[in-house]
C-alpha cells in the first residue's frame, strides 16, 4: 500500500507520483466510484456514514477500502477532524472484521452469514467503536441506530441496537477472554484481529525469534505511518522534510516519514519531487543498486514485474544519473499506464509483456523481481486485505514466482545480480524459492543483508533479509541478492 516503494549515484530526470502495490494478483484495483448518500441520510453523522460506505464497498464488490476512502471523503468535502474520524472507523473496523464478526454472531445469536449485509456493515461499525475506540458508547450506539433507521427502517434498527446494547456490555479484553482460541497462537490471533493461519506463517517465519509474535501482531494491527520518498537527482530528504514537516526516516537516504495529513495535498507529490512508499520498499530497490557486480555496470537494469511503479520510477532515477535506463515490465495495461505516468521523464521503457516470457534481450546487469505474493506483509496497509487471503492462495503464487525468478535470471548477464523480493514473509514464498532457485541455477547467493546498511536486527536466518513492522516499522518485506555465476 505495496511499493507504499541507491546506487552509487543518480542526475536524471524528474519522477511522477508513486502508487501503493496493492500485492494481490490479477485483482482489478481501480474499484468503482464511491456511491452518493441519499439526501435522506444528510442528517446523520456524516464521518460514520462515509465509513460505513466504505465497508459496504468492501463487502459488496470486493473494493480497497483505501483506494475508495480518499475519494469519497473528497467527493463529499469531508476533511480535518471529520476525515481523520472517517479514516479511523473505515480502516479499524475492516482490519478488525474477523473479532468483530465474532463478538457480534454471539450478541446476535446466528452466524454474521445470516444477518442483511446493510445491517452487518453498521454492526460492525458501531461494534468497532465500542471495542476500539474512546467513543463514548451512547454516541456509538445512538449513530448507528440512526444509520440503520433511516436507510432500513424502525423494525431493524431496534435489532442493531439490541446487538449493539449487548456487545457494549463487555470490554474487548472480555470478549477476548469469552471467545478466543486456547492455543496460544490462536488467541494472539483473534486479540490481534488476524486469521490463525496468517498469524502462524508470521511465527514460522520468526523461527527462533517466535516470542516476539505479540509485538508483530500488535504492530501489524496498528495504523502505520505514512512514509514519502524523495525523488533522487529532484530533492533530498532533508529537504522534503522541511518542506513537509515530516520526520527523517532512519533506515533509507530517501525516506521521510509524515504522521498526520493526506499526502496527496504536499506540493513535492504533487509536482513529482516525491510519493507515497513504504521505508521498505525504498530499501529494497537500493539494495539492487548496492548489490556487487563482477565487471562494470552498463547501466542496463530491469524491473520484472513493475506495476504500479513506485520502485520502477525510484530505480529510473537512480539509475539515470549514471546514464543508464531502465525496462519496466507490466503484464496488465492499466497497471502498465500506471507506470508509464509514475515514471515519466524518467529513463525508463514500459514493456506490456508477461515477466515470465517477456521477449527481451538479455544481457542485463541488475534486475528486480518484486515478485506478485500473498501480501502478507503489508497487511497495515490494506485493512481488508487479511480476511480476503487463504492458505490456498499460496501454491499458486510460488509456482508463479519462481517462473518469474528463472526468467529473470535468465535475462541477466553473467556476473549480473537479480534482487527478488516480497511483501510477504511466508517462508514458502521467501526463503524456499530463492533455495530453489540457487539449487536449479548457476547463480550464488549474497550477503544481501550487506545491502540494507544500518538496519538493525535483520532477520531471514542464512537465505536474504527480513524486516519486520514491530522491529523496523516497514512493511515485512523479504528480500535476496543473487549473482549468476560467469560462464
Amino acid at each position: 500500500m505495496s511499493d507504499n516503494g541507491g546506487s552509487q549515484g543518480g542526475g536524471g530526470g524528474r519522477g511522477r507520483r508513486g502508487t501503493n502495490r496493492p500485492g494481490q494478483q490479477g485483482r482489478n484495483t481501480r474499484p468503482r466510484q464511491a456511491r452518493r448518500p441519499d439526501p435522506a441520510l444528510a442528517s446523520l453523522d456524516q464521518p460514520r456514514l462515509a465509513a460505513r460506505d466504505v465497508l459496504r464497498a468492501v463487502r459488496e464488490r470486493d473494493a480497497y477500502a483505501n483506494l475508495v476512502l480518499p475519494g469519497l471523503l473528497r467527493e463529499r468535502r469531508i476533511d480535518g477532524r471529520d476525515a481523520a474520524l472517517a479514516t479511523e472507523l473505515a480502516y479499524g473496523a475492516a482490519r478488525a472484521q474477523g473479532l468483530l464478526d465474532a463478538v457480534i454472531a454471539h450478541a446476535a445469536g446466528r452466524p454474521v452469514e445470516e444477518i442483511d449485509g446493510p445491517l452487518l456493515d453498521v454492526l460492525r461499525l458501531g461494534s468497532y467503536q465500542l471495542l476500539r475506540t474512546r467513543v463514548a458508547p451512547h454516541a456509538a450506539v445512538a449513530t448507528s441506530v440512526d444509520i440503520a433507521r433511516a436507510e432500513s427502517g424502525p423494525g431493524k434498527a431496534g435489532f442493531v441496537n439490541a446487538v449493539l446494547r449487548r456487545v457494549s456490555e463487555r470490554s474487548q479484553q472480555e470478549w477476548i477472554d469469552a471467545l478466543a482460541p486456547s492455543d496460544p497462537v490462536g488467541r494472539l490471533a483473534f486479540g490481534y484481529a488476524h486469521p490463525t493461519w496468517i498469524a502462524q506463517a508470521f511465527a514460522d517465519a520468526l523461527g527462533p525469534d517466535a516470542g516476539e509474535l505479540e509485538a508483530l501482531l500488535e504492530a501489524d494491527d496498528t495504523r502505520p505511518t505514512v512514509h514519502l520518498v524523495a525523488r533522487p537527482g529532484e530533492i533530498s530528504a532533508e529537504e522534503l522534510s522541511l518542506i513537509t514537516g515530516g520526520d527523517i526516516g532512519r533506515y533509507s537516504p530517501y525516506a521521510v516519514y509524515l504522521d498526520s495529513g493526506d499526502p496527496g495535498s504536499l506540493e513535492p507529490v504533487r509536482e513529482g519531487l516525491a510519493a507515497v512508499q513504504d521505508e521498505g520498499s525504498q530499501l529494497v530497490a537500493r539494495a539492487l543498486t548496492l548489490a556487487e557486480l563482477e565487471g562494470p555496470d552498463g547501466g542496463r537494469w530491469l524491473d520484472l514485474c513493475a506495476g504500479p511503479g513506485g520502485k520502477a520510477a525510484l530505480l529510473g532515477a537512480l539509475v539515470g544519473i549514471e546514464g543508464g535506463r531502465l525496462d519496466a515490465v507490466e503484464p496488465v495495461e492499466h497497471r502498465a499506464d500506471l507506470v508509464r505516468k509514475t515514471t515519466r521523464e524518467l529513463p525508463v521503457d514500459v514493456h506490456v509483456a508477461d515477466g515470465r516470457d517477456p521477449g527481451l534481450a538479455g544481457g542485463y546487469d541488475r534486475i528486480l523481481v518484486d515478485a506478485p505474493c500473498t501480501g502478507l506483509g503489508a497487511l497495515r496497509r490494506r485493512p481488508e486485505s487479511r480476511w480476503r487471503r487463504t492458505p490456498s492462495d499460496v501454491a499458486g503464487l510460488v509456482t508463479l514466482q519462481r517462473e518469474l525468478l528463472a526468467s529473470a535470471i535468465g535475462l541477466l548477464r553473467p556476473g549480473g545480480v537479480v534482487l527478488y523480493s516480497t511483501c510477504s514473509p511466508h517462508l514458502s514464498e521467501t526463503t524456499a524459492v530463492v533455495a530453489d532457485a540457487v539449487r536449479r541455477f548457476e547463480v550464488e547467493e549474497l550477503d544481501t543483508g550487506r545491502y540494507v546498511p544500518d538496519v538493525p536486527n535483520l532477520g531471514g536466518g542464512s537465505v536474504g533479509v527480513q524486516l519486520w513492522p514491530h522491529r523496523h516499522g516497514t512493511d515485512a518485506m523479504f528480500l535476496a541478492a543473487l549473482r549468476k555465476r560467469g560462464d
